[in-house]
């Protein structure tokens, strides 16, 4: 699927209530996943490679990448380390949400 068929098939989905709502609930971690893909794609390395480098599966790569995996400050600092990144977390205002 290229990028804009993509956009196209998100914009319809996000009419729907409750796809929205789970899509703002794990946008984070599809963003921060899309960012791990963007830098590993710059440093030249595949999946398995950062797997190697990381002392990981190529598997839980491909979940970080789509989002599907709940990181942590180590994995990120592994990540950032071998893909001669920096990480910076940090704390913005945003809307309040009732937990969990």
């Amino acid at each position: 699927m290229n990028k804009h068929s993509f956009q196209e098939y998100l914009k319809k989905e996000l009419r729907d209530p409750k796809f929205k709502k789970g899509y703002e609930e794990e946008k984070q971690k599809l963003n921060l996943g899309y960012q791990i893909f963007l830098a590993r794609e710059k440093a030249g390395m595949t999946q398995g490679e950062l797997a190697r480098k990381i002392g990981t599966r190529q598997s839980n790569i491909s979940r970080l990448e789509q989002g599907n995996y709940n990181f942590t400050v180590e994995m990120l600092e592994k990540i950032a380390y071998a893909l001669n990144f920096k990480i910076r977390i940090e704390f913005v205002p945003g809307k309040l949400r009732k937990a969990a």
